[in-house]
């Protein structure tokens, strides 16, 4: 019998197409936002993270709370101040719902939180499992601090799971638009030494295994939500051209260019994370887009003139 899923950082990418993907499959849907005035098409509850406050009907509301919240990795270059919006945006917004939730009668039965593979930082071409060590950037510093926090609803008794996104793709944003831009002005080029790996899903397979996490009571713990067939950035870069119908005709971006364009956040295109999806398909879950030039396809086939 499908309920009321709660969703924080619902206006994000994953978020609107979640809160469609729900909607289909019959649950209701509401969103937490600062400014719960804007027109939405879900019911929305106000809360305010930098000021503590959180409507406690959200709470009363919820059979599951999907957490998404959290200030965009790729927006702006990391100053220390930026970077300090990354980590306590994610943080801060957990700590109000476990507030809230360990002082209200609720009914919530799970709470499903994203989190990143960001946090292997820079394994070349190393499979990662859910038991890999982490790295020691400040992404997998964020990622860290953020599944400890998101782990600390454990203690309330509520089920509780941890996705490690990959690179989500889709047109309506994150990097996947970014990396088509060059290529569709025909400068298309693999970034750095093009040998790093790329760990992707495609956004629907993304917002289904949310969806899984809230049907099946047997999820629970951290997991990679990521396609079964990482690609490098060489292929990842030839194979979007292919779809596309445009030419590869530069050479590599060499990484000192990245560097001088992005800083410190050039981490994000450079890392090499080669990420295994294989405790995923252990569920049972079956991936609608496991190899790259099918995803790809699914968002450029219909665009072809």
């Amino acid at each position: 019998m499908p309920g009321k899923i709660l969703i924080t950082g619902g206006s994000g990418l994953i978020g609107m197409r979640l809160s469609e993907m729900l909607i289909d499959h019959g649950y209701e849907v509401a969103h937490l936002s600062r400014n719960p005035d804007k027109v939405s098409t879900y019911k929305t509850f106000k809360w305010d993270v930098k000021e503590g406050y959180i409507d406690e009907n959200a709470i009363n509301y919820a059979d599951y709370i999907v957490n998404l919240a959290g200030a965009s990795v790729a927006a702006e270059k990391w100053t220390e101040e930026r970077k300090k919006e990354i980590l306590q945006s994610r943080i801060r917004s957990i700590s109000l719902l476990h507030k809230a939730l360990s002082g209200a009668e609720h009914h919530v039965k799970g709470f499903i939180s994203a989190s990143a593979i960001g946090i292997y930082g820079d394994s070349g071409d190393q499979l990662m499992s859910e038991e890999s060590t982490y790295g020691d950037d400040f992404l997998a510093e964020v990622c860290k601090a953020w599944e400890d926090a998101a782990w600390q609803m454990h203690s309330l008794n509520l089920r509780t799971v941890i996705f490690r996104l990959g690179i989500v793709l889709s047109v309506k944003g994150g990097a996947l638009p970014q990396m088509a831009k060059p290529v569709k002005m025909m400068a298309g080029a693999p970034l750095g030494s093009g040998k790093q790996y790329m760990s992707w899903v495609h956004i629907d397979d993304a917002c289904r295994l949310f969806i899984r996490a809230i049907e099946d009571a047997r999820l629970e713990g951290v997991y990679n939500a990521v396609a079964p067939h990482p690609v490098t950035n060489k292929e990842f870069t030839r194979e979007l051209a292919e779809v596309m119908n445009k030419p590869l005709v530069l050479p590599k971006v060499p990484a000192f260019a990245i560097n001088l364009m992005m800083g410190e956040m050039s981490d994000v295109v450079l890392a090499s994370q080669r990420v295994s999806a294989n405790k995923v398909l252990q569920t049972g879950f079956t991936y609608e887009y496991n190899y790259l030039q099918d995803a790809l396809e699914s968002f450029y086939e219909e665009e072809e003139d």
